[in-house]
């Protein structure tokens, strides 16, 4: 479904603040998979996101999507193929339309009906809308003449997550979108995470600073560092994996320990 072929980017090249954010990165997910990313601030996570997604494009190297080279296709076209969510829930709705008006939006954009945004919603479209609230558990179905600006947080992102596959997308991208919410939200929006990539069997990328939910969920787990993808672990080498493996292999693979904090404690808890 995805296949990344020697896809590099430095930034500011040839001054005192180049940066190399992707180095000759090399992926290939096949269709159903779902892989976590982990990696120190800086490693390259969120600009393979980037990349993937159109928001600059590569030096080298080439994106290609369900077999349709898209290096170089613009953001816009490609959005209609890809889901995505950011760390910050306000980010990926319009607050002061209503929950109705936002899905939409979402689903006119995504889906390929002829008028494309400029079409009506119909009926039996607001009727899906309300039945796919419904599944969520938190009460939005009966919500959804209400501005999504009235929501929390955790609502607003199990909507945007709602919006983004709503109609299936080729592949999902989900850069910490749990990371702003507090523990308990944060838990139920996985699950609800887990449960629709399962349902709508979505090829999946989702980075992550938690080294459990990294070998928990999903079917690989990929490390990064220094903009190179230095570890793929899955199948049976994964699945009788601990934290301390995943980090002792990552210092064998990089020659140093991982030093981010944030992720060494989330193996403590």
């Amino acid at each position: 479904m995805l296949t990344l072929t020697d896809l590099s980017k430095t930034f500011n090249p040839g001054t005192v603040n180049e940066k190399k954010a992707l180095q000759k990165v090399n992926l290939h997910l096949a269709p159903g998979d779902f892989a976590t990313i982990v990696g120190s601030n800086g490693a390259g996570k969120s600009t393979l996101f980037a990349a993937i997604a159109g928001g600059f494009y590569p030096d080298e190297g080439s994106v290609e999507l369900d077999g349709q080279d898209v290096t170089f296709l613009p953001e816009h076209k490609r959005s209609r193929q890809l889901g995505r969510l950011f760390q910050d829930p306000l980010r990926g709705t319009a607050p002061h339309m209503t929950i109705e008006e936002n899905l939409s939006l979402a689903y006119l954009r995504a889906s390929r009906a002829k008028g494309g945004i400029l079409s009506r919603v119909t009926k039996a479209q607001r009727e899906l809308f309300r039945e796919r609230l419904a599944s969520l558990g938190l009460g939005l179905e009966d919500r959804m003449k209400q501005p999504v600006g009235l929501l929390s947080g955790g609502q607003r992102q199990a909507l945007t997550l709602l919006m983004a596959t709503l109609v299936t997308p080729k592949l999902l991208l989900l850069d910490e979108h749990t990371a702003a919410l507090d523990p308990g939200t944060a838990a139920v929006v996985l699950d609800l995470t887990e449960k629709i990539v399962a349902e709508n069997r979505i090829t999946c990328l989702m980075i992550t600073h938690n080294m459990p939910d990294a070998l928990r969920l999903g079917n690989r787990t990929l490390m990064m560092d220094s903009g190179r993808i230095v570890l793929d672990v899955q199948g049976e080498e994964r699945a009788g994996m601990t934290v301390a493996d995943l980090l002792e292999r990552f210092g064998r693979s990089t020659g140093r320990a991982m030093d981010n904090d944030r992720i060494l404690l989330s193996g403590l808890e």
